[in-house]
Parts: structure tokens; sequence; C-alpha cells
């Protein structure tokens, strides 16, 4: 089977709870893709923003320009900001992703306006610097690997036809960016992905350590911001173990390296 398990896209997605960029390489390092979830948007507590409760975060789009992130909202393109890609601010002590606080980088007091202004409340966007390590949970790390400003874990990997299983069973069907994977693969059966371990893409390897609970993110509608009760009503119904809805498959990366669309996924 693992000679038909083919890369179809792969998304990164440099501000946190944005919107991603769908790249045809990304290169693989232990926090995350390079780029991916290392910055967000902090309240005045350090506390990170998401689409949680600012759904209109998913309007918010991030394009790759020279050295610099352009950020607009999709309402207005020709009113945006530039983040150099390079540049650190003055250092915050303490942020907080969860249950987990670390120091951040400040990024600019003009871009904290633009984003306060773009969601109506008071905002910062702080950068994750490489001196910063937070560190996966020890229970599925594999060789105490450091992760971004990502919810948990530096890669989330879905099958295409997981989704397409999914879809079968909704009135509606749901585009794949609802579930905001860094990988997704064709071919294979529905859910495959449940039941593997290591695994290799291009030259690089992989483990796959946990899946993911969904939370209500997942109804939030990636192109308008509204939220609806669907998909999470429909794979409650199906993927539920204990009180957790799973789509999807966590890994850290056992290698860095470049990996592409259309690269071989195999089993190890």
């Amino acid at each position: 089977m693992s000679d038909s398990l083919i890369i179809q896209d792969l998304y990164v997605y440099p501000i946190k709870s944005l919107a991603g960029i769908r790249h045809k390489e990304a290169t693989v390092e232990e926090r995350g893709f390079e780029l991916d979830r290392r910055w967000m948007l902090i309240n005045e507590n350090g506390q990170f923003l998401s689409q949680r409760t600012f759904p209109q975060m998913a309007l918010v789009k991030v394009e790759i320009e020279a050295e610099s992130l352009k950020v607009f909202h999709i309402a207005s393109p020709t009113d945006f900001v530039r983040i150099p890609i390079d540049e650190e601010g003055e250092k915050i002590s303490s942020v907080t992703v969860w249950d987990d606080e670390m120091p951040a980088r400040m990024v600019s007091s003009n871009a904290d306006e633009w984003f306060s202004k773009m969601l109506g409340t008071n905002v910062r966007i702080v950068k994750m610097p490489l001196s910063t390590e937070r560190k996966v949970d020890p229970r599925y790390a594999v060789n105490k690997e450091s992760v971004s400003f990502a919810d948990g874990m530096p890669y989330l990997l879905i099958g295409q036809k997981s989704l397409d299983e999914l879809n079968s069973k909704l009135d509606d069907a749901v585009p794949m960016n609802r579930f905001r994977p860094n990988i997704v693969f064709s071919g294979g059966d529905a859910f495959s992905e449940d039941t593997w371990g290591k695994i290799q893409i291009g030259e690089v390897d992989f483990q796959v350590v946990k899946p993911c609970a969904r939370c209500v993110m997942v109804t939030v509608d990636q192109t308008t911001g509204d939220k609806a009760a669907e998909p999470l009503k429909t794979l409650a119904e199906f993927r539920k173990e204990g009180n957790k809805i799973l789509f999807g498959q966590n890994m850290v990366a056992l290698s860095n390296g470049i990996i592409k669309v259309g690269d071989k996924l195999k089993l190890k």
C-alpha cells in the first residue's frame, strides 16, 4: 500500500491561527516547517489568540514576499502590513500557549496597531526566536523535541481519503483547510494514518505520535469566518474516543530536510 501514498499538499501557517500558505516544497525543522507558527497574536495578558474566539482571523491572509510577511484582510487587500522575517524587537519574558509559558520577541508597534484595528481589540504580535525552546509534551516526544507556537505538536498529517469519508456523511462537504494540516497525502484507505508509526517522506523521517483532538475551530468557514455545527457534530458520531473527537495525526520529525508535493510516503 505504501507505494500508492503520495504527498498531495503542504501547508505553512506563519502566524498562528491566520490563513495558511500552500507550498510545493517545505523545509522540515525540529519545531515544524520553516516559518510555521513562528509568530502569533497575544492579548494584553500575553495569552494567544485564535479563531476559537476571533473567527474573523480566518480572513486574514499571509503571503511570503522576499524577506517579509505581507498580511492583509481579504476584504481590503491594499491595506496591508509587512513583517520582516529576520527582525526581532524587544524581549517579552512570558507569553502563553495553553499550559506553556515561554519568552518571545515583539515585532513592531506599527504591526500591533494594524492587528488591533483589524480585530477591534488591543493585541500584539510576537515572534518566537530560535533561543526559545518550548518542549513537546514528554509523553509524545521522541528526542526531546521543541515545538513552535502551534497548539502542541510540530506536524499534523491527514489523508485525503479520511476527509472524503467524513464528507460522505455530511450534507455539505467541507474543504481540508478546516483542519489546518501541514501535510496531506493521497492514496491508502480512510484513516489509515491512525495505525502508522514511523514514516518516510522523500528523504525525511517522521514519527506519528498521537491522534489530533479537534475543537470548535474546525467549524469556522475559512472563506467567510462564519461558525456552524458541522463538521464537528458529525465527526463526534464516529470519531469520538472518550471525550475527544479525533481527526488527523500529530507527528515529530526525526530528521531535517526538504519534502515536496509529489513525494512518496513510505511506511517504515
